[in-house]
C-alpha cells in the first residue's frame, strides 16, 4: 500500500478528489431548504418529508465502516470510481423521483454509494503525499469537508428559488462527471489485500450506528425519551456497540483491526474529533433558522452573511498546513479552540434588533478557529498510524465525526426548543396591565400602537404583534443560551490537546 515517492499528476488527482468530496458533503445540507417544495410535488406530509434527510444520513452511517474492507478487497481506485458513478446515478434518480417512497429509496442508494467518498479521498491524499506534506494535504481535504456544509443551504435555496428543487440533485451530475474523468485517468492503483469479511462484526456495528442515527434524527419529532421509539432505538444502539466491541476483541479476523487502537494519537484523535463534531458543527445548524426566523433574512442573504465563516476557515486551513512544519500541532489546536470560544462569546451578545455586523465578525472568527483545529487534528491523528490501517481508520474517523455532529445538533436543537417554551412562558407572565412596567409602556409607545391597530384591524391585531415580539425574544434568549453552553464546552475541550503527542517516528510508507 505504500505510495511512490513522486506521484504523477498530483495536482489533477487532488482536484478530482476534492471535487468528488465537495459533491458528497454538499448533499448533507443542500437538500434541507428544498424540503417544502419537495413536499408539495411528492405529496408528503410535514412529518414524512423528513425521511428524505433521515434515509440519507442513516444509509451513509451504516455504509461508512465498509469502506476499508471494500477498498482492500477490490482496490481503492475501483471502489472510489464505483462510488462516484453510483452516487451520480442515485442523484439523477432523486431528481426524477415521482413519490416520497421512490425519493427515500433513491436517497438510501445515494447514502450507500456516497459513504466511501470522504474517507477514501482522505486516504488517497495521505497516500500520494510524503509525510512532510500531510499537513498541506489535510488542509485541502479539510477545506472541502468544512466549507461544503456552509454553502450547501445557500446553493440549495438558490437552485430551488430560481430553477427547481430537482436541480439540488441534478447539480451532482456535471460535478461527478468531471471528478470521475479525473479519478479514472490519474488515480494510482494500490495493492489489494485478501481479507475475510466479518459479517457478525459488521452487522453489530451497522445495527448500533443505524439505530443511533435514527434515534438522533427522530428524537425531535417524537419528543425524545417521552416516546417508546427512542428507548427502543437507544437499547438497540447500545446492544449493537456492546456486541461489536466484545466480538472484535475475541475473533480471529475482526471487521475492524484492533491494532489501530494501539496508536495513541489515533485514539486521541477519534475522541477529539467526536468532541469537535459536537461543539463546532452545531452552530452551523443553529444559525440559518435563527437568521431566517428572527431576522427575517431571505436564503440568499443568509448565505452572504455566513460566507465570512467559510473564508475564515479557508484562510487558517491553508495557513495551518504550512505552520505544522514549524509549530507544535497542539498549540495550533489550542489556539483554534480559544478562537472558537471567543466567537461563541461574541454570539452571546446577539439581539433581535441588531444589524449583521456581529454575525459576520463572529462567523469569521469561528471560521479561523475551525481551520486551526481541524487540519492539525486530521494530520496528527494519522501521523504515527501504520499505513496498512488507513482504509479502516479514515472510515472510522469520518464516522465518529458525523456521529459527534449528529449528537451535537440534536442536543442544541432540544435545548433550543425547550428553552424557547420556558422563556416564552416567563415573558408572557410579565405582560399584564397589573405589571407597573408594562402599564407604563402601555401609556406611552405601546398605547399608541394599540390604538392604531385597534382602529384599523381590531384589538386582536395588537396582541398578535405583541405575541410575535415575545416569540422572537424567547427564541433569541434560547439561541444565546445555546451559544453560551457551547462556549463552555469548547473551553472544557482544550485539555484534550495535552493527550496528543508530537509525532517522532512512524513505520515507513
Amino acid at each position: 500500500m505504500s505510495a511512490p515517492t513522486e506521484v504523477p499528476h498530483k495536482g489533477l488527482i487532488t482536484a478530482s478528489l476534492m471535487l468528488a468530496t465537495i459533491m458528497q458533503v454538499l448533499d448533507t445540507t443542500i437538500a434541507n431548504v428544498a424540503l417544502p417544495a419537495m413536499r408539495a410535488d411528492l405529496g408528503a406530509s410535514s412529518d414524512t418529508i423528513n425521511w428524505v434527510l433521515t434515509s440519507y444520513i442513516v444509509a451513509a452511517a451504516i455504509a461508512t465502516p465498509l469502506t476499508g474492507w471494500f477498498s482492500e478487497r477490490y482496490g481503492r481506485k475501483e471502489v472510489f470510481i464505483a462510488s462516484i458513478i453510483g452516487f451520480v446515478a442515485a442523484s439523477m434518480l432523486c431528481g426524477i423521483a415521482w413519490s416520497l417512497e421512490t425519493m427515500v429509496l433513491f436517497r438510501l442508494a445515494q447514502g450507500v454509494f456516497g459513504a466511501a467518498i470522504v474517507p477514501l479521498s482522505q486516504t488517497f491524499l495521505l497516500d500520494i503525499n510524503p509525510r512532510e506534506k500531510h499537513g498541506q494535504a489535510m488542509a485541502i481535504w479539510g477545506a472541502g469537508i468544512m466549507v461544503g456544509p456552509i454553502i450547501g443551504p445557500t446553493l440549495g435555496g438558490y437552485l430551488t428559488d430560481t430553477i427547481n428543487w430537482r436541480w439540488v440533485f441534478y447539480i451532482n451530475v456535471p460535478l461527478g462527471a468531471v471528478a470521475l474523468l479525473g479519478c479514472a485517468a490519474y488515480l494510482p492503483h494500490m495493492a489489494r489485500r485478501i481479507r475475510r469479511f466479518d459479517f457478525i462484526g459488521f452487522a453489530a456495528l451497522a445495527i448500533g450506528v443505524g439505530a443511533l442515527q435514527l434515534m438522533l434524527d427522530r428524537g425531535g419529532e417524537v419528543d425524545w425519551f417521552n416516546a417508546a421509539e427512542i428507548w427502543i432505538e437507544l437499547g438497540i444502539a447500545l446492544s449493537g456497540f456492546w456486541v461489536f466491541v466484545i466480538w472484535i476483541l475475541g475473533t480471529e479476523h475482526p471487521f475492524l483491526e484492533p491494532g489501530m487502537f494501539k496508536d495513541r494519537n489515533f485514539v486521541t484523535g477519534l475522541v477529539f474529533i467526536f468532541v469537535i463534531g459536537i461543539i463546532l458543527l452545531s452552530s452551523l445548524a443553529l444559525l440559518p433558522p435563527m437568521l431566517s426566523g428572527i431576522f427575517q433574512y431571505p436564503i440568499i442573504t443568509t448565505g452572504v452573511v455566513m460566507a465570512p465563516r467559510g473564508m475564515g476557515t479557508m484562510i487558517t486551513m491553508i495557513a495551518a498546513g504550512k505552520l505544522l512544519r514549524v509549530v507544535d500541532a497542539r498549540k495550533l489546536v489550542v489556539t483554534g479552540l480559544l478562537l472558537t470560544a471567543w466567537s461563541l462569546y461574541i454570539m452571546t451578545g446577539f439581539g433581535p434588533q441588531m444589524d449583521s455586523t456581529l454575525i459576520v465578525v463572529s462567523g469569521f472568527v469561528q471560521g479561523l478557529g475551525l481551520g486551526l483545529v481541524f487540519v492539525p487534528l486530521s494530520t496528527v491523528a494519522f501521523a504515527t498510524l501504520d499505513p496498512q490501517y488507513r482504509g479502516d481508520a479514515t472510515a472510522l474517523f469520518s464516522l465518529v465525526r458525523n456521529i459527534g455532529s449528529s449528537i451535537g445538533i440534536s442536543i442544541v436543537t432540544l435545548l433550543l426548543t425547550r428553552n424557547t417554551q420556558i422563556n416564552h412562558t416567563e415573558l408572557v407572565a410579565n405582560i399584564s396591565l397589573l405589571d407597573p412596567e408594562f402599564a407604563a409602556r402601555m401609556s406611552g409607545q405601546l398605547g399608541g400602537l394599540m390604538q392604531s391597530l385597534t382602529l384599523t384591524r381590531g384589538e386582536g391585531a395588537f396582541w398578535s404583534v405583541i405575541n410575535q415580539s415575545v416569540n422572537a425574544q424567547a427564541a433569541m434568549i434560547s439561541y444565546v443560551d445555546d451559544f453560551k453552553a457551547m462556549m463552555w464546552v469548547t473551553l472544557c475541550a482544550i485539555p484534550l490537546a495535552l493527550f496528543l503527542r508530537k509525532p517522532t517516528a512512524r513505520p515507513a510508507d
